[in-house]
């Protein structure tokens, strides 16, 4: 790492205190872990969709962010951005433009995963010089705790219930981090809160390239998850131990996994500290989700060590 705990502890906060997030969100966080890892002395320009943390640190007429701050759609954070970079280069080159700036977008899973997927996608291919930042709480938080494609395999939400006939939501989430590293940019990354030096260094990188760069950052939602508010942390952690959200980086098309996992603990072990899945583990009737999860998490995890070049 660049520089050490007591020196980040003393860079000047972006997204200061005082906002409206709930105790205990994971959002939050992963906002603060990713912006120690940008680099001095450059002026920031932050995009962010509609979500909980647009809305929980933006009440007019106040504001949590130390940056210039962009809120902008669900659908078009990416293309926002876009437009932005691309204005900084042209006044760059006209030379009315000195300083140095980075551009970041903070969008939650919903407006990562699902509708600003597209405009993702678009600024990814171009080859646009910003870091994006996906905090994700695997469901439409904001507005009523409702499934994305972010959403695990039998997960209780308001619009993927478990019944007489399903055991919840009845599909795997997409692999938006392998997507992303599919349109071969230079820096792409999975992260957890609860890592926070593999987070800043995993930013350090991303700032740092020149091009597109993608973080996917596990941010626990304990009004979602159904988990006492103290525990965000712990419970982001055992998804790192489960392997249900394993930590790796793509840079420049070499996979590399960035925390070893040696002692790899059973999915159960993470759904049981979570109200979402208590239907699971509770009601026999839903048992079959149980190795079906426990299942594409092996599955998922052989193919990341194949792809990393760990595979015994």
């Amino acid at each position: 790492m660049a520089t050490s705990i007591r020196e980040m502890s003393k860079k000047p906060e972006i997204l200061t205190g005082g906002h409206r997030l709930c105790a205990g969100c994971g959002a939050s966080i992963a906002v603060r872990q990713v912006l120690m890892g940008a680099p001095d002395g450059v002026h920031l320009v932050v995009a962010n969709p509609t979500g909980c943390l647009e809305v929980s640190t933006t009440i007019y007429p106040y504001t949590s962010w130390n940056c210039s701050y962009i809120h902008c759609a669900f659908e078009n954070a990416a293309s926002t951005m876009s437009g932005v970079e691309a204005a900084f280069k042209s006044l760059q080159r006209q030379g009315k433009i000195k300083e140095d700036f980075r551009f970041v977008v903070f969008g939650g899973d919903g407006g990562t995963y699902d509708i600003g997927f597209q405009a993702l996608s678009g600024a990814l291919e171009r080859g646009h010089r910003m870091v994006y930042v996906c905090y994700n709480n695997e469901a439409y938080m904001n507005t009523g705790i409702q499934r994305s494609g972010a959403t695990v395999l039998g997960t209780w939400t308001t619009t993927s219930p478990y019944g007489e006939n399903s055991f919840g939501k009845t599909q795997n989430r997409k692999d938006m981090t392998a997507i992303a590293a599919a349109h071969n940019i230079p820096y792409v990354a999975q992260a957890s809160i609860s890592h926070w030096r593999d987070l800043v260094r995993k930013a350090e990188k991303a700032f740092a390239v020149d091009g597109p760069s993608f973080i996917n950052v596990l941010s626990p939602c304990h009004r979602g998850w159904r988990y006492p508010m103290e525990q965000t942390v712990e419970v982001a952690k055992l998804a790192v131990q489960t392997c249900i959200w394993p930590l790796y980086e793509v840079e420049d098309g070499k996979w590399h996994i960035t925390v070893k996992v040696r002692d790899k603990k059973p999915v159960e072990e993470y759904l049981k500290t979570q109200g979402r899945f208590a239907h699971l583990l509770k009601e026999k009737k839903y048992a079959e989700a149980l190795p079906l999860i426990q299942e594409y998490v092996d599955q998922e995890w052989e193919k990341l060590r194949f792809l990393s070049g760990e595979q015994e």
